[in-house]
């Protein structure tokens, strides 16, 4: 069973906002044969109880610990051998354990990803692979943008466009890395007027900053390819953004940066499909106008011939 990491290539964090990874996403190295789909279904957890606020690090005796948890329900498909399809839908719940602001819940963005083997070639003791792939999230029920770090995301579309090379050797390890840009749009906020940058602004609307993100990863297949690990680095950098203003809620418009380190596992029951069991655990070690955030997943998968 071929099911990677699940980060949605459609990484999008802000304050308390982070997408972890655990099942196969726009990143990972992956692709399932013409045919094939897997199911899957994966819980997230990520909490924090201090921020940077810019580049200072902050509490909020008003929020105590912040806590998101997210299901997430995935389809993956192999339309060719070389062309995969990701469907995803989160369910997200906010909450803090102090202060009298109430978290929120509900369906996030309906997230959609085309993954294409662009090449394949043995190399000395391994085979070198390389990917693109192109993927756009949009928000998939009417849930308040501007109210973060509460809120179940940014309120605007993103389209990725990200590359991805792989060199795996023979007996296992393999290394991988990609590099993407994420395009978002704007949202609407429900106040007419706020700052950004110094500046006043006369209208509800606000441009979410585009970002770059690239991502290191070194992992290894054991006992006969039914158990893989990673550990891998993510960094995001927005392309513009104003910080946080001083003790002040987070907005859309906010410049997110962060570096997250994780570990995960993927389990296999038989080599040929059936059951799959994933985890894996993620900390946020810099950033910028965002919760210093660790967090876990657990998740399960079911991958069977279709057509």
């Amino acid at each position: 069973m071929k099911v990677n990491q699940i980060f949605l290539g459609l990484l999008v964090a802000s304050l308390g906002f982070v997408k972890l990874s655990i099942a196969q996403t726009p990143l990972d190295g992956l692709m399932m044969p013409k045919g094939e789909i897997c199911l899957a279904i994966v819980y997230e957890n990520t909490t924090w109880d201090r921020y940077w606020e810019g580049s200072t690090i902050r509490v909020n005796q008003n929020i105590g610990t912040f806590t998101k948890q997210m299901g997430m329900p995935m389809i993956v498909g192999g339309i060719t051998d070389k062309v995969n399809v990701i469907l995803s839908l989160p369910y997200v719940k906010t909450a803090a354990s102090a202060g009298q602001l109430t978290g929120a819940e509900g369906i996030q963005d309906f997230g959609i990803s085309v993954k294409a083997l662009l090449l394949e070639k043995s190399i000395g003791k391994g085979k070198l692979t390389g990917f693109s792939n192109l993927s756009l999230s949009t928000p998939a029920s009417n849930y308040l943008s501007d109210y973060m770090p509460f809120s179940l995301g940014f309120g605007a579309n993103e389209l990725g466009i990200r590359a991805i090379g792989k060199y795996e050797l023979d007996k296992g390890p393999y290394f991988r890395a990609s590099y993407s840009y994420l395009h978002r749009g704007v949202t609407e906020a429900e106040r007419d007027f706020y700052f950004a940058d110094q500046d006043a602004y006369y209208t509800a609307k606000m441009d979410v900053p585009n970002a770059f993100l690239g991502q290191v990863t070194i992992g290894s297949w054991m006992f006969k390819k039914k158990l893989r690990v990673e550990a891998s680095l993510t960094a995001i950098k927005s392309t513009s953004g104003d910080d946080i203003r001083v003790y002040s809620m987070p907005q859309p418009t906010n410049k997110v940066d962060f570096n997250r380190v994780e570990g995960f596992a993927q389990y296999y029951f038989k080599t040929n499909g059936g059951f799959g069991l994933i985890a894996s655990y993620q900390k946020a070690i810099s950033g910028r106008n965002m919760g210093q955030f660790s967090g876990y997943g657990l998740g399960m998968t079911y991958q069977f011939k279709a057509f």
